[in-house]
């Protein structure tokens, strides 16, 4: 096994590549940390990682390139106007994991309404600590605080109901839930609810604060890191993330510090993230795209991170033209890498075409000067990307990933980015494409080993156990095809795959091909049981506002199968035309912009009996 050298100087860590060669590994039978038995598959395939990384808190621990006086005071995250140095974060990080050591500061809510010591309090080595606060610095510095005190980090998302705040801490069996004060009020009681105790995160100190007198010299928050990561193994639980339950309820997807580690360096050096890097960030942080991509891995070589309090079209366009104002000038911190899913490219287009065309002129020359531009977490549709590219002279670079392994392939960063294809394995990534019956195929379901592999659904070792293949390959459920190396996801096999008539079709093809159609601005199609085919396809649509605005001054329906299909018979095969075409307002999306098919479907169902 080789180790990892880092050079750390000024910001800029000389990192020896990984190499995440095959481990020949005796099969046998490991217990999972939350209880049960791991088949011999899933342990082949932990052991096939885990052992190349033995230190813990292996991303906190490269914070150590921050070793000069320069560095410190270098800007790792912007917020709401305010600027935050990684010695600002480091230092609140500190203050926050002496407060959950000890007990100061963390109100007591367990049931029985008595109060206990400190040493009662928080216990967290390895402990569960639930974490609510909006994209900031607050976040960043609290899970820090969680690692350091060998503790595992929940994200909640922003949007949960109480309902799902309290299924999601009391399944992940919760010590602690710690907020900013915003959140007080809804966090307070449902933490009560699940006998956990309750803590309200401090604000972090900002460049030009000094109200907050610093404690701890540099020298020793780095010493502090060193012996809390010397009682650590990679192996050791760091992040739990929620999935979004599209397939029952949501499971606990616990990350290793190992995992962690190996995933930001991946990132890392396929997308060539650098310290002079700064990202504009509007995702959710209960994600693995707003955690790993957007946030551990910019922080992880010493970028800095702007947020973004939500998506906004003006916002987004607007710090562009901030950062790029006119040609030859650069403002101050400005943007150079923007990642987000297919819905926010398509509001920002929608956002473009509505401007005049001196506004469209400065935003269009603004985001042409961003070194890197990304989408993921569900499909990009081909026309998007086209006319992007168009818009702002960015091929988008698509990659794909799940919870599960955070992110497995990728686009090339420097060569040829297909449209509809998301790439080839990132670096120490293999693949199999496997078909029931044969062990590789050109179409079939996509299987993935990696060394950023999660390590269990929490306290589920039977589904964790299912998951894996015999040869530890992981079963990501999408089906794919590959071309020239590169792959293209034809859907997840559950939804997106719908048998009709004896073919097999990807439902992701067709509404690829729906939204050239000038009239439709979003789709989604889905397969609904037929007694005479097996399934028929049904689209659902969502009209560009200026068509819905026509049809509606002239009384007449915006679009309808009978004037769709001649048009969709020039483009498809008669079998993959949609025989029912439903004109809906909007789309019902998640927080990443994804559409829920299995509910959409539900919900068609429903209507159908009803």
């Amino acid at each position: 096994m080789q180790t990892v050298l880092v050079a750390l100087q000024h910001r800029q860590a000389l990192c020896l590549r990984l190499s995440f060669h095959q481990l020949s590994q005796p099969a046998c039978c490991i217990a999972s940390r939350s209880g049960g038995c791991v088949s011999n598959s899933l342990a082949r395939a932990l052991s096939s990682f885990s052992a190349h990384i033995n230190e813990g808190m292996e991303v906190l621990k490269l914070e150590k390139k921050l070793d000069s006086s320069q560095s410190q005071n270098a800007i790792a995250i912007s917020a709401g106007q305010k600027n935050y140095s990684y010695g600002h974060l480091l230092q609140s990080a500190f203050q926050i994991s002496k407060m959950m050591h000890h007990g100061e500061g963390v109100k007591s809510t367990k049931s029985n309404g008595t109060v206990v010591g400190s040493e009662d309090l928080i216990r967290l080595r390895g402990t569960r600590v639930g974490i609510m606060a909006k994209p900031s610095a607050e976040f960043v510095a609290s899970m820090w605080a969680v690692w350091l005190n060998g503790a595992v980090a929940v994200p909640l998302a922003l949007s949960y109901p109480e309902a799902e705040l309290v299924y999601i801490l009391t399944d992940a069996d919760v010590s602690a839930v710690a907020s900013t004060e915003e959140f007080r009020d809804q966090l307070e009681g449902v933490a009560k609810k699940c006998s956990a105790d309750y803590l309200v995160l401090p604000e972090v100190s900002c460049v030009g604060d000094t109200s907050q007198q610093e404690n701890l010299t540099f020298e020793d928050m780095l010493a502090e890191i060193d012996k809390a990561s010397s009682e650590l193994e990679g192996a050791n639980p760091a992040l739990i993330i929620y999935t979004s339950g599209t397939t029952g309820k949501p499971k606990g997807v616990v990350h290793t510090h190992a995992s962690i580690g190996a995933q930001v360096r991946m990132l890392a050096e396929a997308w060539e993230y650098t310290n002079s890097d700064r990202f504009l960030h509007c995702l959710p942080l209960h994600h693995v795209h707003g955690v790993f991509n957007a946030l551990l891995a910019p922080l992880f070589v010493g970028a800095s991170v702007e947020f973004l309090p939500k998506f906004s079209v003006s916002g987004i366009w607007n710090r562009w033209k901030d950062s790029y104002p006119r040609e030859g000038v650069r403002g101050h911190l400005s943007t150079t890498v923007f990642t987000g899913v297919p819905t926010m490219y398509t509001r920002l287009l929608q956002g473009y075409d509505a401007m005049d065309a001196d506004s469209q002129k400065a935003c269009s020359y603004a985001a042409r000067q961003l070194r890197l531009m990304m989408c993921g977490s569900s499909a990009l549709p081909e026309p998007i990307m086209e006319k992007w590219e168009r818009v702002t002279g960015h091929r988008l670079l698509e990659r794909y990933g799940m919870t599960e392994f955070v992110m497995a392939l990728s686009n090339p960063l420097n060569g040829e980015r297909r449209a509809g294809f998301v790439g080839m394995p990132l670096p120490g990534v293999q693949m199999l494409i496997a078909e029931e019956g044969r062990e590789e195929a050109d179409v079939g379901e996509l299987c993935i080993k990696s060394p950023a592999m999660f390590q269990e659904y929490w306290r589920k070792p039977k589904v964790t156990s299912e998951s894996f293949r015999e040869d530890g390959y992981f079963r990501t459920g999408d089906t794919v095809t590959v071309v020239d190396g590169y792959v293209k996801i034809l859907g997840r096999t559950s939804v997106d795959i719908v048998k009709s008539g004896g073919y097999k079709l990807s439902a992701l093809e067709i509404e690829a091909v729906l939204l050239q159609h000038p009239a439709i601005s979003e789709c989604a199609v889905i397969g609904v049981p037929d007694k005479t085919y097996g399934e028929v396809m049904t689209a659902i649509v969502v009209i560009h506002e200026n068509v819905a605005a026509e049809a509606s001054a002239k009384s007449e329906p915006a679009l309808t199968l009978d004037a769709f299909t001649p048009w969709a018979r020039e483009r498809m095969a008669p079998y993959k035309i949609p025989s029912q075409l439903l004109v809906w307002d909007a789309l019902p999306l998640n927080a990443m912009g994804k559409v829920n098919k299995k509910e959409l479907k539900a919900t068609l169902l429903k209507n159908a009996a009803n």
